[in-house]
């Protein structure tokens, strides 16, 4: 991975093949993808643009990318292969700001963008740091002098319309997922369309987690066919079949035709049990490792930024296959055990053996009980081949036992901070930076 006070431009990177975990090559780069956010904030980059083989260009979020360098960049997880389009509030680095007339803070000298540097802020955060310009206009066509100048020298680089928009996804970006939601819940129509279009597809998805069926429903009738996709790939897999299981037969067939197979294939299994059933309720996505992992390669597992804290609760320990459905279930180990025990310990000698798991026919009143009893935050659940087949976490039961109407009361609350200074004229545009 990359030293987070290391800046890469861009056009070093352009054509550099991008490699899987397995060293194989998948792509190669053509451009990086920018959000803007409010000023005194540095541009974010979402992700690359990637060329496949077959010459199409296909988004690829920096999430999965793991280190990059002057010869290669490398990733883990999969390419998604639908075609890159992209948004009014996306911006590309090579297409929309090289060449671009700038100015810098204070100065009348126009000055031409000729490269543009991002940096790895935090694991798997990348940031626009430097610009690379040079003045216009020189005469005898002699090229100007190069400056490197920090990205908020140069104003006049970054856009500003739709700045209230704008203002409000920053101040969501440092939101729970819960706090989106509200969000959305209370902006008037129009503009939660606005800010519905902006939102970045896996904001947007864990928001929808956090909404009442029927406005998760509104939010997916403002989306095209392609976007409605692509958010519920970013779905936990058992939200992804709750909502897509309120669609409309064939709304739900074109949306489950468009994801990915691998997504689309999990979704469909979980689609098949019954509501209110360990089935129904699980993720077919929690941590396994096989019988001769270490403890090591376990914390490994969980360290992953997409891994939940729930999921991360446990361990689960199967024979291959390892993913779901599994090979023979072997056992579950705490984290705190794993926390404990030195990192060359196999996990299978660490497995809680008065844990059993689930049954996926089980009722949600005996999932409840289970996890009372066992005082968990995640449990396993099997097949009748004893296979692992998901985990259900703590939150999903909570979401079941609940009244019906617990997240519209939750989300038509008042926030008692805000109780007294809230204008009542204007309670729709109210937020929670």
């Amino acid at each position: 991975m990359s030293s987070p006070s290391h800046s890469v431009f861009i056009s070093r990177i352009k054509g550099l093949p991008v490699l899987d975990a397995g060293g194989d090559e998948v792509a190669r780069v053509r451009d990086v993808v920018l959000a803007m956010r409010t000023a005194g904030r540095a541009p974010r980059v979402k992700g690359l643009v990637v060329q496949l083989f077959a010459r199409q260009r296909v988004f690829l979020p920096m999430a999965r990318v793991r280190h990059v360098d002057g010869a290669q960049v490398t990733i883990s997880g999969v390419v998604n292969t639908r075609k890159f389009i992209q948004r009014d509030t996306e911006t590309l680095v090579l297409a929309d700001l090289v060449d671009r007339t700038v100015q810098r803070a204070g100065e009348s000298t126009p000055l031409m963008v000729f490269d543009v540097a991002m940096k790895e802020v935090r694991a798997w955060e990348w940031e626009l740091s430097e610009v690379a310009v040079r003045e216009r206009g020189t005469r005898f066509g002699r090229r100007g002098h190069v400056m490197i100048l920090d990205w908020a020298e140069v104003p006049t680089l970054t856009p500003t319309q739709h700045q209230g928009t704008e203002q409000l996804i920053a101040q969501m970006e440092d939101m729970h997922a819960a706090d989106v939601a509200k969000e959305l819940h209370d902006l008037t129509p129009a503009r939660r369309a606005e800010v519905i279009a902006a939102l970045d597809d896996a904001m947007l998805a864990d928001a929808l987690g956090e909404l009442p069926d029927e406005d998760q429903l509104d939010v997916m009738a403002q989306l095209d066919l392609e976007r409605a996709a692509d958010v519920l790939e970013e779905m936990d897999p058992d939200d992804a079949a709750d909502l897509i299981n309120e669609l409309p037969t064939e709304r739900a067939e074109e949306l489950l035709g468009r994801m990915e197979p691998e997504e689309a294939e999990d979704v469909r299994r979980l689609m098949t049990y019954e509501d209110l059933t360990a089935g129904g309720l699980m993720t077919p996505e929690p941590v396994i490792v096989a019988h001769d992992a270490t403890v090591a390669e376990a914390l490994a597992l969980v360290r992953q930024e997409e891994i939940t804290p729930a999921l991360a609760a446990m361990i689960f320990v199967c024979r291959t296959p390892l993913e779901t459905p599994t090979g023979r279930f072997l056992g579950g180990v705490h984290i705190q055990r794993l926390l404990r025990e030195p990192p060359s310990t196999l996990v299978s000698t660490l497995i809680d053996s008065e844990l059993e798991p689930l049954r996926e026919e089980a009722t949600l009143h005996q999932v409840a009980r289970f996890f009372a009893v066992y005082n968990l935050v995640t449990a396993p659940v099997v097949d009748k081949e004893r296979r692992l087949t998901g985990a259900i976490t703590v939150d999903d039961v909570l979401d079941n036992v609940l009244p019906d109407d617990w997240r519209d009361e939750q989300l038509d609350e008042t926030d008692p901070d805000e109780a007294d200074s809230a204008d009542p004229d204007n309670v729709d545009e109210v937020s929670h930076g």
